[in-house]
């Protein structure tokens, strides 16, 4: 055992943050703290470094054991250049080195027993110098800048030069160079783009230390974790696994807490029941019985309701019209800032229920399409049509479409007049606006904050056709889920840019890659996308086989069209073999089968909640009547309602069952 945190308590005033945390972590091992904003994870890292007191409870850290960590804002003030800066990691191993030459230098002149001390030292330092790799130091550093996204133009800058973000990379990488025993990183991807992320997994997955991590990213922490801790509530619970293994174990944990927190329910609801019966009989054994039900009812251990996503936050999004089966049509698309040429000749199509994912490294020009589509940016050239009854809902990062004087509430509330209150602060506490938050200013929000209203503004929109521009920037693990359902059980058509890959690999039935000036199509998620993009574009030759024909659309024999024409436009022939093409329309086929799976089960879940709601009102206009002081008397017509009562009890209680094995899918 390298660190254990110890029954970890921390309270600010009155409000409990930690309470009685406890867990450790071994040689090797990568452990994932998740939980929703405000939580404590970054206080309990905090506490770990000794940058915060516990309460209560103690970290206890293993003899000799190093630690490096990255917080989510430190000051970052390097007085070096990039490549200097890095090299300083290594000091030690270059002050080895100089002492091996020196003692090699030394041996030439000594002899006899002055010879062996010298040869002693020799070996040792050998032996040392191997062992921590000091031939490959170099290499290392250059391994760790590259992935970092740092290239050999970028080596003699001085760091003082750099962006923020390029600095919080300075920091990690000069940290991952250290190699400590033990790398606490939190939120280590927000400056990252999506290559020196999955450079960071494989780099954090095979490293021969320990990890703690704190991150939003799931396919981060699906790809690192070996055991994740969940801060709920105050509380610590242990999954021992990845994010898939937690998300699936939390959500039957959560199912079976839920389904004994509304058994007992039904059952304390049903002992009042019967209490307030006997007692209606007034008579002296009927008081008795109560009153000693009363007592077995007093003495029962209550349940806590689990903390999971309230039903009213469940976001359902229903496109007022359905548009034609053709939605966009891009032909010829070029687009230069300056001297900077983003692409030109760029086609693609999007037809109706796709749920297209448009992905690309920085700077590539992913952004600028969407705002084209919506006419925010003007077009070098090329085509952009939209097809019959489409309406666009576009979620745009920088939030122009918020007003802001108004409030929280009033942005929505003008936007949809007929929604009532309720609804809307349903759907605003879906992206965590609560209370008071409600009647903020739209100007005095952060641009996170503004984000998560324009989401909110969105997902009550009447659109058939949704353009989202990294939509799960800024929210929480439980929003991005929220967004995530609604997505996916989306009939409309989505088209978004995203780096959350967890996200892409839920929500997309289809991906389009923009690269080297070209579009690269995959039919699939972002895990079928991983499995093929070296078969698309070659191992070593990014260049090879572009899809520059991106039509992924269902036709009459379910497989995607690509389009084969000469190179002078751009197009060369996307698929390559019988193989792959069979591949993309087995995968697309599953796919569509899945969506149809989605969207039934979707409609069960209403079918299901419109049962319930009915049943619920026939159990209450039962015990109104039972309540009737005009029944009180009549001990048949109560054994009668009584009887149905009883029924409908249980119908209830199946329906209820029935409910929530639809949601576990």
């Amino acid at each position: 055992m390298l660190l254990a945190c110890q029954n970890i308590s921390k309270s600010y005033g009155v409000v409990d943050i930690l309470r009685d945390i406890s867990f450790h972590i071994e040689d090797k091992e990568k452990i994932a703290i998740v939980g929703i904003n405000g939580s404590g994870k970054t206080t309990l890292l905090k506490i770990i470094m000794g940058e915060e007191d516990a309460d209560n409870g103690q970290v206890v850290v293993a003899k000799d054991t190093t630690i490096g960590y990255l917080s989510q804002h430190q000051d970052i003030s390097f007085d070096n250049t990039v490549y200097a800066e890095m090299l300083s990691t290594k000091k030690h191993i270059i002050d080895m080195e100089a002492s091996i030459r020196q003692l090699e230098l030394d041996m030439k002149e000594a002899s006899g027993e002055a010879l062996e001390k010298i040869m002693e030292t020799y070996n040792r330092l050998q032996s040392t110098y191997d062992r921590e790799n000091g031939y490959a130091y170099e290499s290392e550093i250059t391994g760790v800048l590259k992935g970092l996204g740092f290239d050999k133009n970028d080596y003699d800058r001085h760091i003082n030069t750099l962006s923020g973000g390029q600095k919080m990379r300075i920091a990690l990488g000069r940290l991952l160079l250290t190699k400590p025993d033990i790398i606490i990183l939190d939120e280590p991807t927000n400056h990252l783009d999506m290559l020196s992320i999955a450079w960071l997994e494989v780099f954090l997955a095979s490293y021969q230390g320990s990890v703690i991590i704190v991150s939003h990213d799931r396919y981060f922490i699906d790809k690192i974790a070996t055991k994740v801790v969940e801060i709920d509530n105050t509380k610590g619970i242990i999954y021992h696994g990845n994010y898939s293994y937690y998300a699936k174990k939390r959500g039957e944990i959560r199912a079976s807490q839920m389904k004994a927190y509304l058994n007992q329910q039904a059952d304390i609801k049903h002992q009042e029941e019967v209490i307030a019966k006997l007692k209606q009989f007034n008579r002296e054994k009927s008081i008795k019985r109560a009153e000693s039900r009363e007592k077995m009812l007093d003495k029962v251990e209550r349940l806590e309701k689990p903390t999971e996503v309230a039903a009213e936050m469940r976001l359902s999004l229903t496109p007022s019209v359905e548009s034609g089966n053709d939605v966009l049509t891009i032909e010829g698309l070029a687009k230069s800032f300056g001297a900077n040429s983003l692409f030109n000749g760029l086609d693609m199509e999007v037809k109706r229920g796709e749920h297209v994912a448009l992905i690309g490294g920085n700077g590539t020009g992913k952004t600028t399409i969407l705002k084209m589509i919506n006419r925010l940016v003007s077009k070098d050239s090329g085509t952009i049509a939209l097809g019959s009854r489409v309406k666009i809902g576009y979620y745009d990062q920088e939030h122009q479409v918020l007003s802001l004087h108004k409030t929280i509430f009033e942005e929505i509330s003008d936007a949809y007049p007929d929604l009532n209150n309720t609804k809307i602060r349903n759907v605003l506490a879906a992206f965590l606006f609560t209370g008071e938050d409600v009647f903020k200013k739209i100007g005095d929000l952060s641009g996170g904050e503004r984000g998560r209203v324009s989401l909110a503004k969105l997902m009550l929109s009447p659109a058939n056709f949704l353009i989202l521009d990294e939509p799960t920037n800024h929210l929480d693990i439980q929003s991005k889920e929220i967004l995530e359902e609604a997505i996916r059980n989306y009939e409309g058509t989505v088209l978004f840019v995203s780096h959350d890959r967890y996200f892409i690999n839920r929500v997309s039935t289809r991906i389009i890659e923009l690269k080297d000036k070209q579009l690269y199509n995959f039919i699939g998620n972002y895990d079928y996308y991983e499995s093929h993009k070296d078969n698309v574009y070659g191992v070593t030759d990014n260049k090879a086989n572009p899809f520059t024909s991106v039509s992924g659309e269902a036709t009459d024999d379910d497989t995607a069209s690509f389009g084969t024409s000469s190179p002078a436009n751009g197009n060369i022939a996307a698929s390559s073999s019988t193989t792959t093409t069979t591949s993309n329309k087995e995968d697309y086929l599953k796919n569509k089968e899945e969506q149809a799976r989605l969207r039934k089960r979707a409609n069960d879940l209403k079918k299901t909640e419109a049962r319930i709601a009915e049943v619920e009102a026939m159990i209450d206009k039962l015990n109104e009547e039972i309540n009737d002081p005009a029944n009180a008397t009549n001990s048949y017509k109560l054994g009668e309602l009584a009887g149905k009562l009883e029924e409908l009890d249980n119908e209830l209680m199946e329906l209820y069952e029935r409910y929530y094995e639809l949601e576990e899918g």
